[in-house]
């Protein structure tokens, strides 16, 4: 065997080492990247999974709602810093009206309306409807003028979802998932004439805290 012929033959087993060696690394690589792939994919699906929840404790019983991070994001944030903050601890349903709505967050046992914190942007045209248990939030005639106050829809109320510019709508945030009876019997109180306010409740409902929760 001549000196060019071994020189060759090293040669090709060193080439075919190296192939290998490429394919086994390219395979690796690949391998990285699908479980890179996956995890992030895992992880996304937990994101969309993910949900936040606050339990209204009244004075008629507690109300749990879940709400739509993903799809009213904005709104959430705002309730939840408005929760986080104790503001809700000692309000009021103020005004109550059957077979609409309940509304609250906005005024304190006294019926002194409290400070808020700057309107937030209305995302009504999110897609979620004012369906029956659905809780959204309330405003004056400015679509982006939402503070503190929500509304929680005894029945259900299309007339107040997103149509167009000219129908901005109210947005829903979230949904009530324990305390539709106590929604009920909140809607069914006898209601007065308070302070100029129509449709408040003749006994007061208060809401006495306002937590997240995790286990529901």
């Amino acid at each position: 065997m001549d000196a060019k012929f071994k020189l060759g033959l090293l040669l090709m087993v060193f080439a075919g080492v190296f192939l290998t060696s490429g394919c086994e690394k390219k395979k690796d690589v690949i391998a990285e990247k699908e479980i890179e792939k996956n995890t992030i994919s895992k992880k996304a699906e937990q994101m969309d999974k993910k949900t936040a929840a606050v339990k209204l404790e009244t004075n008629m019983g507690d109300i749990i709602i879940e709400l739509n991070e993903k799809l009213a994001p904005v709104t959430v944030e705002n309730f939840l810093i408005y929760v986080e903050e104790g503001f809700y601890d000692e309000t009021i349903f103020h005004r109550v009206i059957a077979n609409f709505m309940i509304q609250g967050g906005g005024f304190a046992v006294d019926m002194v309306r409290k400070q808020t914190h700057s309107a937030i942007v209305n995302e009504a045209e999110n897609g979620l409807k004012n369906e029956r248990g659905t809780i959204a939030m309330a405003r004056t005639n400015d679509p982006d003028s939402a503070t503190s106050q929500f509304f929680i829809n005894h029945k259900n109320n299309s007339n107040l979802d997103y149509t167009s510019s000219r129908n901005p709508g109210y947005a829903v945030f979230g949904k009530v998932v324990e305390g539709m009876d106590v929604v009920d019997k909140i809607a069914s109180v006898k209601t007065t004439v308070r302070r100029g306010m129509r449709d408040v409740p003749a006994e007061l409902v208060v809401i006495k805290s306002a937590k997240i929760v995790t286990d529901f």
